[in-house]
């Protein structure tokens, strides 16, 4: 793939800038998409942003993207509808005793449901805000702890959608036998330094053991002297998860809540970890119970189906705007350019944190954390093997960078589905966990150098 050299950087550059000076993500998305455009077709911008655009939602994955997430944002909504949400939210109040012990449940839950981060990410949050707001916790600390329970913990636990993904990966690209990708995942597991850490960082921040500082500090301080948990310039994303209101008089109990969200778990998981299967079932079954329990009417609760789905817009959209600058980057050798520069410099020895720090910056830089290893996957499986090097390390070191980038990039989909669930923005998420998130890189890092020992 051809490239311009430094000059592929540039989008990605306007796009962070853009974002950090106006700390929004859809509008530096879109700024940097266009930059990049007309870098790759001066003479057309308009005619290549038209191609590309229809290329990102004709994606099949986009696709899948956009259902998955507009499906569980119906799913929600029905539970609230229900009361099911409130009878959760009510039966974890007898058991929460202060601040920390909630945000420690919140931990808790994200360890279950591991089958997907998105799942993960939507269903914890969406349960836990009002808990933690009873306890006066920003909702950025709230994001934190659920972002850092979701893509983490769906990467080591090899039932998951990120094993099956990247399982079928390793066997494409000659790095696992037919049928022994999840196998040879497996056995990479406990190189996923990246993972490992993140998670267990956590509940050292939750109890104190790692403190709190900078922008974190700030939120929390916030939320704690004023009791404003949703930090300023969020009201829209709050607004836009209480548009859906319990129906008045209706009496759900806690069930009414479990087994949905069990349900959801045990069908993807039956369906070869295809978690949009997994919803369609899983809001059927939903659908048929209220309505022979005369919860909803069946007119109600499609109606609350449609209203669901429309408070995903706005995530959505900062999702299909990220996918746009991925293919505009794809474009420009984004990927191709940063790997030729640094190939020159690998070793047997250095590959794993090599692949660790580059993979993490191009993940960090398309908010990409698996599509852009559908690229990188072979040129890691061919320089592995010309080094003879321990694939099981270098497996585990590109998915701790995959990892990385899915956790600490503003825009990516992990990022923004978390911040819409615990009530805001992309980039107060992820600006307010950046810290916590480099601390787990370093340590990482740190972890792969004495591996090389």
């Amino acid at each position: 793939m051809e490239h311009l050299g430094a000059l592929t950087l540039i989008p990605t550059l306007v796009v962070l800038v853009l974002a950090i000076y106006t700390k929004r993500s859809i509008e530096a998305l879109i700024a940097g998409s266009v930059v990049g455009i007309l870098m790759i077709s001066p003479s057309d911008p308009i005619g290549l942003l038209r191609d590309k655009s229809i290329a990102v939602v004709t994606d099949e994955d986009v696709a899948w993207v956009i259902l998955v997430c507009g499906l569980m944002g119906s799913l929600i909504a029905l539970l609230i509808k229900t009361g099911a949400a409130t009878a959760f939210t009510n039966s974890l109040t007898h058991l929460i005793k202060g601040k920390k012990s909630a945000l420690f449940v919140t931990w808790i839950l994200g360890l279950f449901l591991f089958v997907d981060d998105y799942l993960n990410s939507l269903a914890v949050g969406s349960a836990m805000r009002k808990v933690t707001d009873h306890y006066k916790t920003s909702r950025e600390m709230l994001s934190y702890v659920v972002d850092s329970t979701a893509a983490p913990i769906s990467v080591l636990i090899p039932i998951s959608t990120w094993a099956v993904f990247f399982g079928a990966l390793l066997e494409d690209n000659g790095l696992a036998a037919n049928g022994q990708g999840v196998w040879v995942y497996i056995q990479s597991i406990p190189y996923m330094l990246y993972a490992w850490i993140a998670a267990i960082i956590v509940p050292l921040v939750i109890w104190g053991k790692i403190p709190l500082f900078g922008a974190m500090k700030k939120a929390e301080m916030r939320a704690e002297q004023t009791g404003v948990c949703v930090p300023p310039g969020a009201e829209h994303i709050e607004l836009a998860n209480q548009s859906i209101t319990e129906k008045p008089g209706v009496k759900a109990n806690l069930w009414q809540f479990v087994l949905p969200m069990v349900a959801l778990v045990a069908f993807t998981w039956h369906y070869d970890i295809d978690l949009l299967k997994g919803i369609y079932v899983t809001l059927a079954l939903t659908v048929i119970l209220i309505v022979i329990q005369r919860t909803l009417t069946a007119h109600e609760a499609f109606d609350t189906i449609i209203d669901g789905f429309k408070t995903m817009i706005e995530p959505l959209a900062v999702l299909v705007a990220a996918f746009l600058l991925k293919e505009v980057n794809d474009g420009l050798g984004l990927t191709q350019y940063i790997i030729e520069s640094l190939q020159p410099y690998m070793t047997a020895q250095i590959l794993p944190l090599a692949i660790f720090l580059t993979m993490g910056l191009v993940s960090f830089a398309t908010g990409s954390n698996w599509g852009v290893f559908v690229i990188i996957l072979p040129i890691v499986a061919a320089l592995g093997n010309s080094l003879n090097a321990d694939m099981a390390l270098v497996i585990g070191a590109t998915l701790s960078a995959s990892t990385f980038g899915s956790h600490a990039c503003f825009y990516s989909d992990a990022t923004v589905l978390t911040a819409q669930a615990s009530g805001c923005t992309p980039f107060q998420h992820a600006y307010t966990q950046l810290p916590y998130a480099l601390i787990a890189a370093a340590i990482t890092s740190l972890g792969y150098i004495l591996l090389m020992l």
